[in-house]
């Protein structure tokens, strides 16, 4: 049998000392380490056939080099590569030892962790999950009392098992121990280890993740032996850049930063392996979790705080729309027209292309552009004050419980913003059936794409209760996920083991306008890039569609829109969605190409309805003339947006002002549901938000799906929602109507 090299390692007083003492008995000597005052202790002991060597690393709260203890502990570890590290931890103190233990599993080294002092923590009434954190920190954990010999023969067993290649992980578990430090940080952290792996000179002893992580932690040791490697210095240039580009959004430094995910790691663990039956000092943070996290208050506390966002996106944000709709069909729209007649084309086709095509299709989109910003800075706030991570842990005990993946609840989050990357976040799922059935469901998630066609829809057929509406709609999509998961966890994925998940909860902390900036710039940038691409190309499209005649005799771009090719051809579609409430060739032909981006729903009814040609809104007189009504108008939103901001309470403390007339698109689109569903316009309109939330994703989405997921379970996910989008929209209207409502 081969000797068993063991390093012992763990918090001053954690009993790190007396287990060492355990082990080895008498059978050890104690010298200084080499250049070191510290001392050292080697020892050796025996079990069975299995001679083992101990060493008692100095007593260490990180592995972050700022000490000589740290240095030593992990430079010993990377160096000499013991076959297993024991991370002694104080039972009764969970939380700051585990720092440790994260840190040695980030070594990619095999770890067992020994929770010593236990019997202190049965004094104290509290009981420890040990399955739940073998899982988490796919390790084995003993439990151990040192001083009164308990364990040790335990952990013995434990240690020779694991340095044999035993492991506690489950065959999904392929992935190795790491914490995931936020999207933008693990971009950075994946670009510094590409490098890293580039450069054949670093030595190989040091794990590529873990070394790109301290580099941009700017750990001095590492930083000077990598200066000394070929093509280090280049490395550490670009590491650099990176660094400055983190610490901007940030707001602090790497290492700060990166030890906060950590702790909050650690925090989301031990909140749920650890249960306290008696009453313990908390912390504030700790006294607002015990409110924020309850298991009967948590939901409830979530959904008002969703509530209030809708409500702020709905009211803040209604002004600007009016103002930007008021400046895209007034100034703007004079403007274009003024140049296309400057330069000789006033009356062709191009001027149609322009004032009925690109113009009504791309602006009625960015008409909604104030409307996602300010949902994008209620968002940030959450997330950066570190509400959304407690919102993720309500979530994830409630998806056990309704037997779906913990996990799963993240990509769901990142959903709320756009489908596609939600579908890639699955890859952080270790087990593959987790994966597709989160990836199924993710696209029920209302992504911000589809709130301009909620805001449209409600503001026409229930502009008192919008913000209501649409809170709906969003939770909707989660209840349906929810029972849909449920349906599917017990039939096409029964019995298929779940991994376990650690909620990450970083402290709270001030949200910072830079990065509340970053967060709602970085969302709706991406919006606006799709407006001058997918969006405008659309329109042009259907402009053209919309301008081929179907009647004899009838001229390109001169022809009616009812008789184009675009109408005749929606018009053998739409029958489909007569027991829905919008059998209208309008109204089918947004949802058909919808399909393509779902912002393209409104820009196609602002093409197809058959509203009033022309200028609206601002008239133009002058450049400049158009420039300050447009300042002006700026100003009168924003005053307009600040007397809004008490009605979220339902609170109204200004004089009762009369409301904005609808536009001309929106009493197009209220006097075609209301002819097609036989007078019931708003139980259409709210069947037809019910299709758009359900039904497929968008084509970007659907090619996520096939990457990720296979062939398969994207025609799974076509096919499905979107006859669960029919089926639910005819429930909402004729069930409606069987009860009288609408």
């Amino acid at each position: 049998m081969r000797n068993i090299h063991i390093a012992i390692a763990g918090n001053p007083n954690a009993g790190k000392s007396t287990l060492f003492n355990a082990l080895t008995g008498s059978h050890q000597h104690v010298g200084n380490w080499p250049g070191k005052t510290v001392k050292k202790k080697v020892g050796r002991c025996k079990h069975g056939d299995y001679p083992m060597k101990v060493v008692d690393l100095p007593g260490t709260y990180s592995l972050s080099a700022f000490s000589p203890e740290e240095v030593i502990a992990r430079d010993y570890i990377l160096d000499q590569q013991p076959d297993v590290v024991v991370i002694v931890l104080d039972s009764a103190n969970l939380e700051r030892n585990l720092y440790l233990a994260v840190q040695t599993l980030e070594l990619g080294v095999p770890i067992v962790a020994a929770l010593n002092m236990s019997d202190i923590v049965d004094a104290q009434g509290i009981k420890i999950d040990y399955e739940h954190l073998e899982k988490a920190l796919q390790s084995p954990v003993v439990r151990t009392v040192a001083s009164k010999g308990e364990g040790i023969e335990q952990l013995i067993e434990t240690i020779i098992d694991l340095a044999e290649g035993q492991s506690v992980q489950s065959p999904d578990q392929k992935e190795p121990f790491s914490i995931n430090y936020g999207g933008e940080a693990e971009a950075e952290i994946q670009r510094v280890e590409e490098r890293i792996i580039q450069n054949s000179a670093v030595p190989a002893h040091l794990p590529e993740r873990w070394l790109a992580i301290k580099l941009l932690e700017e750990d001095e040791e590492l930083w000077k032996r990598m200066e000394g490697v070929e093509g280090g210095p280049r490395l550490l240039e670009e590491t650099q850049r990176g660094i400055d580009r983190l610490e901007k959004l940030y707001g602090d430094d790497l290492d700060i930063t990166f030890a906060e995910r950590r702790y909050g790691w650690i925090a989301g663990l031990v909140q749920r392996a650890v249960k306290r039956t008696v009453s313990n000092r908390m912390s504030t943070s700790d006294k607002v979790d015990r409110i924020v996290t309850h298991r009967i208050l948590g939901i409830p506390i979530f959904l008002i705080a969703m509530w209030v966002v809708f409500q702020l996106t709905v009211n803040i944000s209604g002004p600007y729309v009016d103002w930007v709709d008021g400046v895209i069909s007034g100034p703007l729209t004079s403007w274009i027209e003024a140049l296309i007649g400057r330069v000789g084309f006033g009356g062709t086709w191009l001027e149609g292309l322009f004032l009925d095509g690109i113009i009504p299709g791309v602006g009625g989109v960015l008409v909604f552009i104030p409307v996602l910003m300010f949902l994008y800075f209620a968002l940030a706030i959450l997330e950066d004050s570190g509400y959304m991570a407690r919102a993720a842990f309500v979530m994830d005990r409630l998806m056990h419980i309704m037997g779906l993946h913990g996990k799963s609840f993240l990509p769901m989050l990142v959903g709320f913003g756009c489908t596609v990357p939600a579908i890639y976040a699955t890859r952080t799922l270790e087990n593959k059936n987790d994966r597709i059935l989160t990836g199924l469901l993710v696209p029920f998630m209302s992504c911000g794409a589809r709130l301009p066609v909620y805001v449209l829809m409600a503001s026409v057929f229930f502009p008192s209760n919008a913000g209501l509406v649409i809170f709906g709609m969003y939770s909707l999509g989660i209840v349906t996920a929810i029972i849909l998961g449920v349906i599917l966890k017990h039939t096409l994925f029964k019995g298929k083991e779940q991994s376990t998940f650690v909620m990450e909860l970083p402290p709270y902390r001030l949200p910072t306008l830079r990065g509340i900036w970053f967060h709602m710039w970085k969302r709706t940038s991406a919006f606006l890039r799709k407006a001058w691409t997918v969006i405008m190309v659309v329109s042009i499209v259907l402009w053209v569609l919309i301008s081929i005649p179907m009647a004899e005799g009838g001229l390109f771009a001169e022809t009616e829109v009812g008789d184009s090719l675009f109408a005749a051809v929606n018009r053998q579609i739409a029958p489909i969605f007569g027991p829905l409430g919008f059998e209208s060739w309008e109204t089918s032909s947004a949802l058909i190409t919808g399909f393509l981006a779902k912002e393209v729903v409104i820009g196609t009814m602002s093409q197809v309805y058959a509203v009033e040609k022309g200028v609206e809104g601002i008239q133009s007189t002058s450049f400049f003339e158009d420039l300050g009504t447009i300042v002006t108008g700026f100003v009168d939103a924003t005053m307009d947006a600040v007397k809004s901001l008490p009605l979220i309470m339902g609170i109204n403390l200004f004089e009762e002002e009369e409301k904005p007339e609808p536009t001309a698109l929106m009493n197009a689109i209220r006097m075609n549901f209301e002819a097609s569903s036989g007078g019931h316009g708003a139980l259409a309109g709210l069947s037809f938000m019910v299709f758009v939330l359900i039904y497929t994703p968008c084509m970007v989405a659907v090619a996520a799906e096939r990457q990720e997921l296979g062939p398969k379970w994207m025609w799974v996910s076509i096919l499905g929602q979107t006859i669960l989008a029919w089926l639910m929209a005819l429930i909402i209207f004729q069930g409606g109507k069987l009860l009288g409502f609408g």
